[in-house]
């Protein structure tokens, strides 16, 4: 009689068998791209910091500068100012700002402030109803209407400068007036600020206005009621980027408005500067720290709302 031999191994037996398979070309490959990550995240790092810093040197030193005396701006550059503090100075600042200073800045800006104000809150209210319109109300040619929109944003304003100063001068009497300015700045914002409010609102669920509607809601109690407070993002996006390009336009105020004191905006009184006073950086300098001030503060108010309000639309799921 045979015995069987429990948990004997048979005779091919190959110790190597009870080993787990190893996966060493995958590890190489996982490590070595972790690094080659890492390496390219460094260097994009290091060119950030880079191009920021050449970025912002002109600034710094144009900052500098402005709170040096003209002698010292004369005598040495900007660069020098650290070896000796001392030499700062506020008086620049003094004298753009003085009221009876021949380089005074303070009417120009008041009057930029007149002028963009309503320059943004006129083109994000019609825009927003025109979105609105486009978005939840069906109407023959909806979508044919809403590309001829957006693709006005391809029409240089440049070119309907001068129609647009004959209409306003001569067929509507209203010429060299913030009327003219805050009309044109409407006009051209109102393509992108439609495109950019539209994609927003076709984000938010349609049961939403389902569901108001069903309550008895009209549109207009739909749109201010409800919908306006969820636009927050978008109008803050748009009305950021509107309110820099108003505050820094130079070129429609001096079409529509002249360099009047009494109308013209403080970048005019800063081009004049530029033009009449090449030679006092110790001025022009200060008044163009002046000028940055409020769109400065304006954007860091509004900066998170910005990028949000600028990608709405453009991601799905």
């Amino acid at each position: 009689m045979s015995t069987v031999q429990t948990g004997a191994l048979p005779e091919s037996f190959d110790p190597t068998d009870l080993e787990p398979p190893s996966k060493p070309r995958k590890a190489k490959k996982s490590a070595s791209g972790d690094a080659a990550s890492a390496l390219n995240s460094r260097w994009a790092s290091f060119v950030a910091v880079l191009i920021a810093v050449l970025w912002t040197t002109p600034t710094l030193g144009l900052l500098v500068t402005s709170f040096r005396s003209q002698r010292d701006i004369n005598k040495s550059g900007w660069w020098t100012a650290f070896s000796d503090p001392g030499g700062f100075t506020l008086e620049n600042y003094r004298q753009a700002l003085a009221p009876g200073s021949s380089a005074s800045l303070s009417q120009y800006f008041v009057n930029t402030i007149v002028i963009t104000v309503p320059a943004v809150m006129l083109p994000l209210f019609l825009a927003s109803l025109a979105a609105y319109a486009f978005a939840w109300m069906p109407f023959p040619g909806r979508n044919a209407l809403f590309v001829a929109v957006f693709a006005l944003q391809i029409v240089p304003l440049q070119i309907a400068l001068i129609p647009l100063l004959d209409i306003y001068s001569n067929k509507l009497g209203f010429g060299a007036s913030y009327w003219s300015v805050w009309l044109s700045h409407t006009i051209f914002a109102l393509p992108l600020a439609t495109f950019l409010i539209h994609n927003f609102m076709r984000e938010l669920p349609a049961e939403l206005m389902e569901a108001a509607r069903v309550d008895g809601a009209g549109h207009v109690t739909i749109f201010f009621k409800i919908l306006l407070p969820l636009l927050t993002p978008a109008l803050a996006a748009f009305g950021i980027f509107q309110f820099l390009w108003v505050w820094n336009d130079l070129l429609v105020s001096l079409v529509f408005l002249g360099g009047s004191p009494d109308v013209a905006p403080i970048t005019v009184r800063v081009a004049e500067l530029s033009g009449s006073r090449g030679s006092a950086w110790y001025l022009l300098s200060a008044g163009a720290f002046i000028s940055m001030i409020v769109p400065v503060a304006v954007f860091l108010a509004l900066q998170r709302f910005f990028v949000r309000g600028l990608l709405a639309g453009g991601l799905k799921g």
